[in-house]
């Protein structure tokens, strides 16, 4: 039952007399508290009502009148508040009235007690009170969580309506409407992003359109990412739409640009690896670019070589970069012949040591490659470590031992000296030996040329036409002398074929084709001033140098980075 307590406030408006109960009496009260009212008060008079509930514990209520206070009604035995209080009729009724109040920081706590009641009444606030509503009232907290789990499960029934998969877009904040998931999907239709692209990574659907999207597409457009890679680029990176162009995308193409990446070539790091954009600065990229230069790349090819291929900023330095530089190593190419290996073909670095590196070096020893001769293979071709190797060698073995008769033995030397062979097209070499033996060579003698110089079998066929057309008419030498130094075929007719021969035969010389063309123009110059030709003099068939990886470089390829074994372990 709801019961009034008058507040210390209102009782010092009221005469400074002893209050009796008949003081309280409905009508009585009634007449002296409007009096008092409308004569002490011309504002708005603010009284704290309270209810007690069955607990003892009681909430405040504000209750705001006008300025003219309208006059106190009372009817039918009851004290009535229009329109916020209704006192029942047995209010009248002797009651006894005990006050106390108690304040805290936390809580005002009032009670009351009826001494003519037995039942008590628990009223909250903002509930309804005597069929009136309180002007504060709002959904409750179960009611909103359940409009919040109908409006998504109408969303995912959209979803499924279409083939999404909504299962991961649990706890992610997905729109309240079916027509803003529509927008959200029909948006990445238009950028080219299918169902099953969306379902490889449905939380792109908790991306807005106008919050998200369309800024960083914005932004990757002024960059100069062409609009028609986009979808390639969302399919392989579409966590860039939850990205912030400020805080998350603009630093990662300033730090780009300070790699001596020249803006220009920026839009092609991106579309090229589109993850770039989730890297920390603090992190995979700068450690991988330290080691680089630490094991002497040279710092100005640090731009080029992250343009060419920007997945190294993405390689961890103690699981990818260091045991492939360290395996290399192992073979027996110095780290330096390394370091100039990545400047050239940096897209090396993305061969997996334990998944092809390992196994096609095994393939090579298995093919009668001589272990001593393992670094000249891969540095002259570093490519053939990336490839799957195996099945190449035994198809090229096989082609080779068809046409020519060569045995695996020689086919191990072959590799030796030309391993880009494994990557000859079939045809290519069929040609080239149907034109040696045109020439007049019998399969012995091409198979013999095959093993000195295997570059006879990708050599410009119409060069190799004019030289030997100059062999035959004006040098006038047997078809031996080729089979015997078959590299004559790579040396420049005008440049170094012709000059020479022309100073040997003023001079009235005979010399063997490799003394003649086997050596630098300062030392051909120096034999022209011999009396005699020393056979002992003549050098040994062209081989892969190693030492020409390791020319020294006048650049700021130093480097102030101390490798540390316990960083990368």
């Amino acid at each position: 039952m709801l019961r009034y307590i008058p507040s210390p406030r209102v009782l010092d408006l009221l005469p400074k007399r002893s209050f009796s109960s008949s003081f309280f009496a409905p009508a009585a009260f009634n007449r002296r508290l409007g009096r008092n009212l409308t004569l002490r008060f011309n504002t708005t008079l603010c009284e704290i009502m309270t209810t007690r509930s069955f607990t003892g514990l009681t909430r405040p209520v504000i209750v705001l009148v006008h300025p003219e206070v309208p006059p106190l009604v009372y009817s039918k035995c009851q004290l009535n508040f229009k329109p916020f209080l209704k006192i029942p009729c047995n209010y009248g009724r002797k009651i006894g009235l005990i006050t106390r109040s108690r304040y805290s920081v936390a809580h005002r706590e009032s009670n009351s007690v009826d001494l003519t009641s037995s039942k008590r009444e628990n009223v909250p606030l903002g509930r309804k009170l005597g069929g009136s509503s309180s002007l504060y009232s709002r959904p409750s907290l179960s009611i909103m969580k359940k409009d919040r789990m109908e409006n998504r499960a109408r969303v995912y029934d959209f979803l499924r309506g279409i083939g999404i998969v909504p299962d991961e877009l649990d706890g992610l904040e997905l729109p309240v409407t079916v027509e803003v998931m529509r927008e959200r999907v029909d948006f990445l239709h238009k950028l080219g992003l299918t169902i099953e692209d969306i379902n490889n990574y449905p939380l792109v659907l908790g991306c807005s359109v106008k919050k998200n999207m369309i800024p960083v597409l914005d932004y990757l457009g002024k960059l100069g990412v062409r609009k028609s890679t986009f979808t390639e680029f969302l399919r392989r990176y579409p966590q860039v739409l939850h990205a912030s162009v400020v805080i998350d995308l603009a630093p990662v193409v300033k730090y780009l640009q300070g790699m001596d990446i020249r803006p220009n070539d920026i839009p092609r790091v991106l579309e090229r690896y589109p993850e770039v954009l989730g890297f920390k600065l603090e992190g995979t990229m700068s450690t991988s670019v330290a080691y680089l230069v630490g094991i002497g790349v040279a710092r100005r090819e640090i731009g080029g070589l992250l343009t060419r291929y920007p997945e190294i900023l993405g390689m961890r330095v103690g699981r990818v970069i260091k045991p492939f530089v360290e395996y290399l190593g192992s073979l027996g190419i110095p780290r330096l012949a390394v370091a100039r290996l990545i400047e050239k073909r940096p897209h090396i670095l993305g061969f997996g040591l334990q998944e092809t590196i390992k196994p096609n070096v095994e393939s090579l020893l298995e093919f009668n490659v001589r272990e001593e001769l393992l670094p000249a293979v891969v540095a002259q071709y570093p490519e053939m470590i990336g490839i799957d190797l195996k099945p190449k060698l035994q198809a090229q073995q096989r082609l080779l031992h068809s046409i020519i008769d060569l045995g695996s033995e020689d086919f191990g030397k072959v590799i030796e000296k030309m391993p880009q062979v494994v990557s000859l097209s079939n045809t290519a070499v069929i040609n080239h030996v149907d034109f040696l033996k045109d020439c007049g060579f019998s399969i012995p003698q091409v198979s013999k040329m095959v093993v000195g110089c295997p570059q006879v079998l990708a050599l410009n066929q119409g060069i190799m036409k004019l030289s030997f057309d100059y062999f035959q008419k004006e040098m006038g030498r047997p078809l031996v002398d080729l089979v015997t130094f078959p590299a004559f075929f790579t040396y420049g007719l005008e440049s170094t074929t012709k000059p020479r021969h022309k100073m040997v035969a003023k001079r009235g010389l005979k010399c063997s084709l490799s003394w003649l063309l086997n050596c630098s123009d300062e030392k051909f110059e120096q034999r022209m001033n011999y009396d005699i030709i020393d056979m002992e003099d003549e050098e040994t068939e062209p081989s892969f140098d190693m030492n020409s990886l390791m020319e020294s470089r006048n650049d700021d390829s130093g480097s102030d980075y101390e490798e540390s074994d316990d960083e990368y372990a």
